[in-house]
């Protein structure tokens, strides 16, 4: 019996695959979608733009992530913009295809489901911190976030292993980049952070945490 992830990958072998450089848009607010895209490698960021310019990161999808699903399946259109954060990989699957695949295929549905309702968690959550939290706190809680949905475990800590600038942090918990990078060297100073390469490498995750808003530590991060 096929897996979700047998049907999965027999379905997308039908499909070409689209190779993406850092810092392209893949869409733009406005635009119609050419298709569904499924990650294969790399990250893709959903952002949007206010009047005045300020530029504020919702959703960070990772290989794994279908996008955009409001379009897909309530054909709302897009108002944000999907720009890669590293090479990126992704097929590109027309709409009306990829409707009828997930019909015939509710466990691939339900997994589908699970992955957006955790995405909505999250954003969630940094809604709470936009609106409660200081700049200290925000950028703490957006590390405990990314180490728990990017991070990989090492033996003293966990490394974030999708590249963030200081101006994409900034973007995640809507602060100026000035002020992010302020924040950041705070947390390398006390040795909570350090980076390996270009990586962010939490330290001591539990000194972090109690700096966050997160009232505890992530299981996976434990």
């Amino acid at each position: 019996m096929n897996t979700p992830g047998d049907k999965l990958s027999n379905f997308l072998s039908g499909f070409k695959l689209l190779h993406y450089k850092k810092g392209e848009t893949t869409l733009r607010a406005g635009d119609t979608p050419q298709g569904v895209f499924f990650i294969k490698k790399g990250y893709i960021k959903d952002y949007s733009i206010s009047e005045e310019g300020e530029e504020l990161t919702l959703i960070i999808f990772k290989p794994g992530d279908f996008f955009p699903m409001s379009w897909a399946i309530n054909n709302t259109q897009s108002t944000h913009y999907f720009e890669t954060m590293s090479q990126v990989e992704l097929w590109r699957i027309p709409k009306v295809e990829f409707i009828d695949f997930i019909k015939g295929n509710p466990d691939i549905f339900f997994e589908l489901t699970s992955h957006i309702l955790l995405r909505l968690d999250g954003l969630l959550q940094r809604m709470e911190y936009l609106a409660f939290g200081n700049a200290h706190q925000k950028v703490a809680s957006i590390l405990m976030i990314c180490a728990e949905r990017f991070g990989l475990k090492k033996t003293n800590g966990v490394v974030i292993q999708v590249v963030l600038t200081h101006k994409e942090v900034a973007m995640l918990v809507g602060i100026t980049r000035e002020t992010a990078s302020l924040e950041l060297k705070k947390f390398e100073r006390k040795r909570i952070i350090g980076y390996r390469g270009k990586l962010i490498y939490i330290k001591n995750v539990e000194k972090l945490q109690k700096e966050s808003l997160l009232d505890d530590t992530p299981d996976y991060l434990e």
